[in-house]
């Protein structure tokens, strides 16, 4: 629920790009022939005019700094580029709708098998981002034997679907077995989360010894990419929980409107940008020499499934839930301040407001990119929605990112009385696959 930690958006910056124009969309039953790449010229113009559709991400003003290209923005159906220096899903501009999904891999799974898995993931992931079907397709192939794609992405539009992987410290060691031959090349980053105080942590939504986060604009595009990518690893990885979101609740693309969370505040003024290649080199990418060599252009991804008690806070009166956050709940200026972007007096502020708690000002200048969701799960049985955040926080070193922060949070935040922790994981999502022929993963198994 931090609303003010800076924390950088989606898709890396330099990126490569697919060698496929925006908007293209899937054929029934064919690959998407080849189109001439997307210019640097044509992305720096499209953000330069605010066309970056999609922004879930707490960020700072979104500025070129020479440091790096911006993150390659598509149009609204189009294609982010897979291929590049970082992974896309990270600093590019948020979509819409989420699928987000934590495996396992089975205990009668061997390296040899895994490794293949990854392979065949990364195929379909570039196939999936670019808009074409995975294999030969949903509706082409031998009639006796399963199609490739499970087809129900046919027709639509790439709805600018990015994937993004993610290895849990379970991969490295479980229960004290190095299953994988991975144990000396886990990153000293990669903690096992401590208990915050608060926590109510669900062990059927938390962990996992890989991930997929799944983003898109159209929740169909989202569902089917984790769906393939769960039919391609049966036997040898199986989903240990996942999570549905919409309505982005951060952004990283400042220049457009700030999204609200489901307490109707709006959410990520100070989020990291997308295009802030000096911000994202501070606070987001691991650098050459910070661990392994394999996590150099990578990032550390915290999950946390964050439950509100939305019947109680709908009960709170306006004033005190505008003290609660140091914001109007209208147009989210800060307390003694007008705009919105207006630089916050913390001092203004309840002692024990979100704002002032979690805002770079009050932690040392420390920063996080995050790219949360709201989600809604049916009821609890009790007649009460279950429904909340889903936070998702990129940096370049969880232990001095969002562990103290959370930490911070945890103890005097009076948000605390309306949410509770109940699902957590983290993960070391490596760089990006920089051409066809690599995939995911190739440098910590190398």
């Amino acid at each position: 629920m931090d609303a003010e930690s800076a924390q950088p958006s989606e898709q890396s910056t330099g990126q490569q790009s697919s060698g496929q124009q925006p908007g293209g969309q899937r054929p029934a039953g064919a690959e998407r022939g080849g189109h001439a790449p997307v210019s640097r010229r044509a992305v720096i113009g499209w953000a330069g005019a605010g066309v970056a559709l999609g922004a879930a991400a707490v960020g700072s003003v979104a500025v070129a700094t020479g440091q790096g290209d911006p993150a390659p923005v598509a149009v609204a159906g189009g294609d982010v580029p897979f291929f590049g220096e970082h992974q896309s899903g990270i600093a590019t501009p948020v979509q819409d709708r989420l699928h987000f999904a934590a495996f396992d891999v089975s205990a009668t799974a061997t390296r040899e098998s895994l490794v293949r898995v990854l392979k065949e993931w990364t195929k379909a992931a570039a196939a999936m981002t670019g808009g074409r079907e995975v294999g030969s397709g949903a509706a082409s192939g031998l009639p006796q034997a399963p199609p490739d794609d499970t087809g129900e992405a046919l027709g639509l539009p790439a709805s600018r679907l990015t994937l993004t992987v993610g290895f849990g410290p379970s991969l490295f060691e479980k229960d004290g077995v190095d299953r994988f031959g991975l144990r000396a090349r886990r990153p000293e980053a990669l903690i096992d989360l401590p208990r915050f105080k608060g926590d109510n942590l669900d062990p059927a939504r938390s962990g996992g010894d890989l991930c997929v986060q799944a983003c898109a604009d159209d929740p169909q595009v989202a569902v089917h990419a984790i769906r393939n990518l769960a039919r391609i690893g049966m036997g040898v990885v199986n989903v240990r929980w996942s999570q549905l979101g919409f309505g982005k609740t951060s952004s990283t693309t400042p220049e457009a409107q700030t999204p609200r969370n489901l307490m109707g505040f709006k959410d990520g003024t100070h989020n990291i940008a997308g295009s802030d290649a000096a911000a994202l080199a501070e606070h987001v990418w691991v650098g050459p020499g910070e661990g392994p060599e394999w996590m150099t252009g990578g990032s550390y991804l915290v999950a946390r499934r964050i439950r509100m008690h939305i019947e109680t806070w709908d009960r709170t009166p306006l004033k005190e839930q505008e003290d609660i956050f140091g914001r109007s709940k209208g147009e989210g200026a800060p307390f003694g301040r007008v705009k919105e972007r207006d630089a916050p007096d913390l001092k203004a502020m309840p002692a024990d407001s979100h704002v002032r708690l979690a805002h770079p000002d009050s932690n040392d200048g420390l920063m996080i990119l995050r790219r949360g969701f709201s989600f809604t799960d049916g009821t609890d049985g009790l007649g009460r929605l279950e429904a909340g955040l889903f936070f998702l926080a990129y940096q370049r070193d969880t232990r001095k990112a969002f562990v103290p922060l959370q930490q911070r949070l945890a103890g005097g935040d009076a948000l605390n009385e309306y949410i509770q922790h109940v699902g957590s994981a983290h993960f070391a999502c490596p760089a990006g696959v920089r051409k066809p022929g690599e995939w995911w993963g190739q440098a910590l198994f190398g």
